[in-house]
Formats: structure tokens, sequence, C-alpha cells
């Protein structure tokens, strides 16, 4: 009775409020929006559908891929192959996988026949099972009937898992699994605790005699709902690699009714059961870097609290990404515009990794452990290479203690290691991308006003990169630019001792320090780093007015091709079309070498011939085409038109990206690598309207201005940061016709430019844009008005 009795007042409460003009209670969250399969097919090894929090430490998700460059989880392949603990880049823990009947020790290939006795422990999965929200995920396994549900923490996950009835069920811990980026087990070693328990650790390197980069121990504590009767486990020195159906496949090795076991290359152990039919096993699972005894701190402080539940870890899980969604309010624009927007600002937030444990230790680049304190984490993961054009933007303004704590992350691996590093994997060195442009993410916090770490510090370590050549560290990996004194005695780096777009990205940098210096009061690196971000000039061929393959003696490759692929070599991931664009700090100095008309002419037809075709083309880092948008060096083309007088192409391109070039599903989300978040904040940043050429580095950054997607946009700003409460962006008329601005208002007064100040959004207000069906070409498109760059300010 009082439950249909509360039901009743409910009923006459939302109808009241509907009444007066509020709406019900069953209104959808942002949370409720994202989708964790878009773009899950064609995909990198740290893009999943695994219930992830917030730069998780504790990365459990389906794999069912084997090892090549898109490792993990493809949408497209009908099994599961087991479900690992990490998807780091260069990275890779246990995988766990129930089993029922005959013990099998070893994966098979996703197109091998299913006859799971015989070929292994992958499971077929009807795709209709399979479901996924932020914080939960959930399948059906076929041949073993079981259903596995996952739920996680920053650190520690609850795998659920629902057995038919068996004499001879179990689960299955493979230490030696394919992954991304091949990386092998040292050593490990498994122990039984009790008949609830077990604990162990993998010893990691990126080659076998331990001369990787990248070296780490993954320690794990896991406890069961119910205890096992026995454990079996295996250790056999042959590859996992190289196996036959007539080799290793059953239970070549395995020793039955163990209390422990070691070994190297291929190992791991099986938990064994009786089940009822549908009974439930629930497994807990803590792991750190540093020990045992911090996996089980971990496990306990961050389970115990949610009463080890899978309901309250899934819930608060839930919570913990509403309230980060909600931190920007849309309204207007269709579900499915809401479902690409808040999905796409999920994956901003899920690509790195939390290294250090609820007590603040963690083990830094030189295998040291090391403490912190906890609300400053370390983090992790794959280089900063061009995300000034998307994440540094979002975090910086939507999450500023995001930025803080990236660059406290930095500034410890700077003291602990002597430099900071491009590309903090695993807390190490790892020089996998270009230039040094963790400067601009540390640069454009400090332009913002992020300032809660040793400035001085911070100085001395941006100055550094850019002044000392780059070492092979003692500690493992290369830290700092390895062709830097070329760079400096060239003013360029020559085709014949190194790559040619080098230039561009160290010339950036170059500009980044300049900045930082001028803010800081350091008069004379501001001259000497601003003189040397001018050096982009010299890889401009003066008669094509492109960038070109220049040799030490200061001549220019004969032969050479300006599309395609034929000088990849010297154009990391693009091609020289797409690196003559690619000079975020000095835009109209670009256009002073080609001349406004032919720099404007040029990037029309590389839409038309590029984005048009490639909108439905094959997914090709490297593109033959002349413009893009799929790989990071060109995801600032669009907005280029806000600088040469036209930006009404900045507004209609914009649009035409973000509709076409971003879907709504697993197979065409990003027609690109999305690449741990950064196509999706610049989707975020876009759709909002917003838009950062250089990042947000100079001394007073500025926002320049697209064609927002939505009606309105409210930003709740971070008041521990910023003065303001919110921004709002308001775009009065809009539709997918009308997304062309009309006029503009900032805060009540005319604005007559496609920019204003970073300052001004932080501070609070509104940014009002009436839009139109037809271009307004003498809205923004004077000279004086277009954005700031280099070349237009002034150098002392």
């Amino acid at each position: 009775m009082l439950y249909h009795r509360t039901i009743r007042i409910l009923f006459f409460i939302c109808i009241l409020a509907v009444n007066l003009g509020y709406e019900c209670l069953a209104q959808k969250q942002p949370v409720d929006y994202v989708d964790p399969f878009i773009g899950t097919s064609n995909s990198r090894w740290e893009l999943n559908p695994g219930p992830l929090l917030p730069f998780g430490m504790m990365q459990m998700a389906p794999d069912n891929q084997g090892s090549f460059w898109k490792g993990g989880y493809e949408y497209g392949i009908n099994s599961i192959a087991g479900f690992s603990s990490l998807h780091d880049p260069t990275m890779k823990g246990f995988l766990v996988m129930p089993q029922v009947g005959y013990k099998v020790i070893s994966q098979c290939a996703p197109d091998a026949p299913f006859t799971t006795w015989i070929y292994g422990y992958r499971n077929r999965i009807n795709k209709e099972t399979e479901k996924a929200t932020p914080g939960y995920y959930g399948v059906h396994l076929m041949d073993y009937d079981v259903d596995v549900e996952l739920t996680s923490t920053m650190r520690s996950n609850i795998m659920r898992l629902t057995y038919p009835e068996s004499k001879d069920s179990r689960l299955l811990f493979d230490l030696s699994i394919p992954s991304e980026i091949e990386s092998y087990l040292i050593d490990g070693t498994i122990k039984k605790v009790s008949d609830t328990e077990i604990e162990g650790y993998m010893h990691m390197n990126s080659s076998r005699d331990l001369s990787g980069f990248n070296d780490y121990k993954l320690y794990f504590v896991c406890r069961l709902s119910k205890p096992f009767k026995t454990l079996d486990g295996w250790s056999q020195p042959g590859d996992w690699q190289n196996w036959t159906p007539e080799n290793e496949w059953v239970s070549n090795g395995l020793k039955e009714n163990i209390d422990s076991i070691s070994g190297k290359n291929r190992m791991g152990f099986l938990l064994n059961f009786e089940t009822l039919k549908d009974e439930q096993i629930e497994l807990f699972t803590g792991i750190s870097y540093v020990s045992l005894e911090q996996a089980k701190l971990n496990l306990e402080t961050e389970l115990a609290p949610l009463g080890w539940n899978f309901e309250k870890v899934q819930q608060n899980a839930r919570k913990v990404w509403n309230e980060l969604l909600s931190k920007i309010a849309i309204a207007g624009g269709t579900e499915t515009d809401k479902v690409k927007f808040y999905t796409n600002l999920y994956r901003s937030y899920v690509g790195r990794s939390v290294f250090s444990d609820v007590n603040g230790k963690y083990v830094d680049v030189c295998e040291n452990i090391q403490q912190i304190n906890p609300d400053s984490p370390i983090l992790g993961g794959d280089a900063f290479w061009n995300s000034f054009w998307n994440l540094n933007t979002l975090w910086n303004l939507v999450t500023p203690e995001v930025s803080s704590q990236m660059t406290r992350s930095l500034l410890q691996m700077y003291k602990w290691g002597g430099w900071l590093p491009d590309a903090p994997v695993g807390v190490e060195y790892w020089n996998v991308m270009v230039g040094a442009h963790q400067i601009a993410l540390m640069g454009s916090a400090y332009q913002a006003g992020i300032r809660d770490y040793d400035t001085l510090q911070f100085f001395e370590s941006v100055k550094q990169v850019m002044s000392v050549q780059g070492i092979k560290h003692p500690c493992g990996g290369n830290a700092g630019i390895m062709d830097l004194d070329i760079y400096k005695k060239y003013g360029f780096v020559p085709s014949d001792l190194g790559v040619v777009s080098h230039t561009l990205d160290y010339a950036f940098d170059d500009y980044v320090v300049s900045q930082v210096a001028k803010a800081m009061g350091h008069q004379k690196e501001f001259q000497e780093f601003g003189k040397r971000a001018l050096n982009y000039r010299n890889v401009f061929n003066p008669e094509t007015k492109y960038v070109w393959e220049r040799l030490r003696d200061g001549s220019w490759a004969p032969d050479f091709k300006l599309l395609g692929l034929g000088s990849v070599h010297q154009f990391v991931e693009g091609n020289p079309w797409q690196y003559s664009f690619y000079v975020p700090h000095d835009i109209r100095g670009v256009i002073n070498i080609m001349g406004k008309d032919t720099f404007q002419t040029r990037l029309v037809k590389g839409f038309e011939e590029g984005v048009e075709t490639s909108f439905n083309a094959p997914y090709d880092l490297m593109s033959n085409y002349p413009l893009n948008h799929g790989n990071q060096v060109n995801m600032q083309a669009a907005y280029l038109f806000n600088h040469c007088g036209a930006p009404w192409l900045t507004q209609h391109y914009v649009r035409e990206i973000m509709s076409k070039y971003y879907g709504s599903d697993p197979y065409k989300a990003w027609l690109g690598d999305e690449d741990e978040g950064q196509m999706g904040a610049w989707y975020v940043n876009s759709a909002m309207g917003l838009f950062q050429m250089d990042g947000g580095t100079s001394v007073n950054p500025i926002f320049e201005i697209g064609s927002p997607l939505f009606d309105k946009v409210v930003i709740n700003l971070d008041n521990k940061y910023y003065k303001g409460k919110t921004f709002t962006i308001i775009a009065e008329n809009n539709s997918p016709e009308n997304k062309y601005i009309q006029s503009a208002t900032l805060n009540g007064k005319p604005l007559q430019q496609a920019w204003f100040y970073f300052a001004e959004a932080t501070n609070g207000g509104t940014l009002r844009l009436v839009m139109g069906n037809e271009p307004n070409k003498n809205w923004g498109s004077k000279e004086e008005q277009a954005p700031p760059s280099m070349s237009s300010r002034k150098l002392k």
C-alpha cells in the first residue's frame, strides 16, 4: 500500500511540475547520453567500452583482438577473449575469463573455429546481450553460458559472474596476452592466500632483456565472494604467439591443486568451483604499481566504503561521471547531437591514467618509490602531440583542476628524472611523437591563471627542454629532443640530417617558452626563444611558398612530392601540403609568405578535394588527401579562415566536420585516430563554438569563435581558479541551415571580430550570437579583426 501511495504522490507532483513549466522527474542526465560503444570499431588499445572512471588506474575491459596497432576491443568481432585490467599505451595487465567445462589455458584467434575445448577459451557473444554505460559493462558468453558484469572505482573493480550449473566452473587468469604494442612478462608470481583470496605480481618490460624503456610491476590482490576448491597454474617458456593447434592448446604444462606458481613468458592460473544454476560469484580486484600492500590498501579503501556492493559501486561511478559531464549544460540540437557531445566529452577524460595510489605512493622513472600528496595524483599517458588544439583547451576551461594535476605530475617526473616527459607512459620517458608539446599543456595552464605549483621550477623545466640536447636516460628511454642541437645549429632540421617537419614543432615549442618568459618577466629568454619561434620560415620554399625538404647546405630537394606519402619520412604523419598550414603561433606569418588570396584558395581547395572525399574514405593515418582532420596535423584547418578574412568559411566547415566526420555509432564515430580523447575534445570545443589556434599559450590567450551546434551552452566555471560562476554561449535562430553568424555581443556589447579573450570567459558572462542561413561577409572579415598571432604582435 505504501509503495502505491508513493507512486500516486510522485505522479501528481510530476503533473503539477509540468503545469508549472518544469520538466518531470525522469529528465535525462548528461551521463545518460554517453554511449561507450561509439567509435569502438577500428579503434586503439586505449578505446574500449569498459566501465572506466575519469583517468582510472583500473581499466578492466573486454578484449577480442590480437597483437597489432589496433589491439584490444573491436566492436565488429562477435567474440570475447577475456577482460584485461590495463589498457594504457605500451602497457598491459592480466586477463580474467570465466570458464565452464574443459580446462583451456590459451586464447584462439578471432577467426578460429569455435570448438572451444580444442581452440581456446575465447567465447562467442550475441551483440544484443552486450551493454555498456559509464561505470558498467555486461555481456553473455554463449559457449560457457556465463553472464559477465563489470564495474569499477579508480584502482579496483568488481566482476560479477552468473554461472550455469556445473561441477567444472572456474575463473581463468592469463598474464601473457596480446596487446597493441607488445611488452613481455619477465617474471611473475601468483600465491594462494586463502580459499577466497589470491595475490600476485607481473613484471613487464618492452623487451625481454630488460633494455626496453617501459619497465613496470603490476601488483594485484583478488578476493572472491565464494571459496574456490582448488588452484591450478601453468608457466611455460614458450611464446603464446607461436601456438599451433597441435602444440600446447589444452592443458599442456598445467599443474593442478597448487598453492603458488612463478614463471615467465607464458603463465597464469585457474580457480575451480562447483556452481548451481544462475549462481553469482563476485571477484573483487585491487591493483598497484608499488606493492602488494598498496594493492590491498587501494582495494579496501575504495570498495569498503561502498559496502563491497556491485550496485553501489556502479552508482558511484555514474555519479562521478554525471558530476563531471554536468560541468557543461546544453540546450537545443537533436538527441543524436547530445549523444555525440557527451560521448566525446566522456572520451576526453578516459584516455590517460592515474599511477599513484590512494595514499600518494608511486614508482618514479627510476623505479624508486616516492610519496606525493594524494590530492595531486601522478598521471600518465601517451604523448601530448598537438593536444593544444583539443584537450588543453577543454581542460583549462572546464576542468582546470585536471590541467593543474597534469602540470604537477609532469613536474614530479622532472624532479626525480631530471627531464619533462613528452609521453609519460607508465611514468617513463618515451619519445614516441614529435617535439615537446607537454610545454604547450603546461604553458597554456599557466597563461590561463592555473598556477598552484612551483612556477620557478616550471619555467626551469620548460626552458631546459628547449635548451639542452636530449639524452638516452640512465633509467630507460630517451628524454628531451634528440636532434635539438641540429635544429639550433641550422635554424631548421635539414632533410639529410633529420626530419624536416620537426622544425615546425620545435618552432612552436620555442614560442610557448618565449610567452612563458614574457609573462614571468624574463626578457632575455623572451627575446631568445621568440626569435627561434620564427625558424618555421626557414623551411618555406620562397618559390613554391610551401614547406619543403631542405638540405644542410640550404638547397631545396628536387623531385619533391607535395601530396601523398612520397615524403612521409620527412613529414611525420602528414604531407608537405598539410604542414604548410601547421604554424599554430603565427598564422599571420604564413599568410604573409603565401599571400592572403593564395592562402585562402589553397585552403578551400584542400577542403573541397580532401575533406569531402575523406568523409567517406577508409581511415588513413597519413592521408593522401590534401586535408586530413583525422590526424593531429590538420585539426586546426577549419579555423584558419578566421585569420584570412573569411570567418563564414570557418563557420561552414566546422559544421560540416561535426556533421559528417563525427558519427554516433561504433563504426564511424571518428574517421581517424581518436588518440586518448583528442578528436573527442575537438568536437566538444567546436560544438560550444570555441577554439584556440595557439592552444592558449600566449600571454593573454584568446578564444576563436566557430559555429555553435547548440542553442545554448552553459559552462559551470571552477571558482577555485576563475572569478566567474558561469560562461554562457547563446546562438539565436540556430539550426543546421542557420550556421552563419550575423552579429555578436559579449556581455551585452557588440563584438565585431571572431575572437575574444580567455579571461572574458572565465570572468563569467554571455556570448550571444545571432545566426542565419547566409554568410554575413562583413562580420569579422577585416584584416585588423583577425585573431592575433606572432607576426601581428611586437617582439619586445
